[in-house]
């Protein structure tokens, strides 16, 4: 079953998409990247508040792939408590020297990389995050101005990135500036989960407030899909 992840940058917002029965709130703040990082002390102020009601991700930042760089940010995002730590994987630097890092870290805490579509990524490294002990793969965007998931990367790719991440046994996401209308044509593929924030917000603005009806008519129609 698919569920629905909704990406927020408060605790205010945590609140409201917990009502409204989401399957994983995921803690950023857009107007810092595609994977921009809350402060740690908002992050642990809101895992309390959600007190294990609904599994909490969180992102450490857009981070250039620097293994001492990134692990320190896994690290200390670690101590907040969450459920899952998102780690994106950016274009350039030293992606194996990162897995190889971050390893240590795999068998306490549960670490979810993020693949950029319109970066093309290299799809051999999900047997490596498997081989370090990561929790799940998942795919975005990095240029929210591009377009969503769909738009961007060919639907066979999108195909091979679950397959490949299924048969690794990592859970598996795909998120990117998604929309209502993607929903049905990605269902098909039996995603762990699909990723929202700007479908959610008014006038589809990732950085505006949320909106209710949005998020039911998400959510909804994942169901209905399902």
């Amino acid at each position: 079953m698919t569920g629905m992840l909704a990406s927020v940058n408060s605790l205010d917002e945590a609140a409201l998409v917990l009502g409204a029965q989401v399957d994983i709130i995921d803690l950023k703040q857009p107007e810092q990247g595609a994977l921009g990082a809350l402060e740690t002390g908002v992050v642990r102020q809101i895992v309390t508040a959600i007190d294990h009601r609904c599994p909490v991700s969180a992102t450490v930042g857009d981070l250039p792939m620097q293994p001492e760089l990134v692990f320190e940010a896994v690290k200390a995002m670690a101590e907040t408590g969450v459920d899952y730590i998102k780690i994106g994987f950016f274009p350039g630097g030293d992606w194996t020297g990162t897995v190889a890092k971050l390893s240590a870290l795999t068998r306490q805490h549960a670490l979810i990389a993020v693949l950029f579509a319109d970066a093309q990524p290299d799809l051999s490294i999900i047997a490596a995050l498997k081989n370090a002990g990561f929790k799940g793969a998942m795919l975005d965007t990095m240029d929210k101005q591009k377009g969503s998931l769909v738009q961007v990367m060919d639907e066979t790719i999108i195909g091979q990135f679950v397959a490949q991440t299924k048969a690794c046994q990592l859970l598996c996401g795909l998120a990117g500036s998604l929309r209502l209308a993607d929903i049905a044509g990605l269902m098909p593929y039996q995603p762990d989960y699909l990723g929202f924030r700007g479908a959610l917000c008014q006038q589809y603005n990732r950085t505006a407030q949320l909106d209710t009806e949005a998020i039911a008519r998400i959510r909804q129609a994942i169901v209905d899909a399902a």
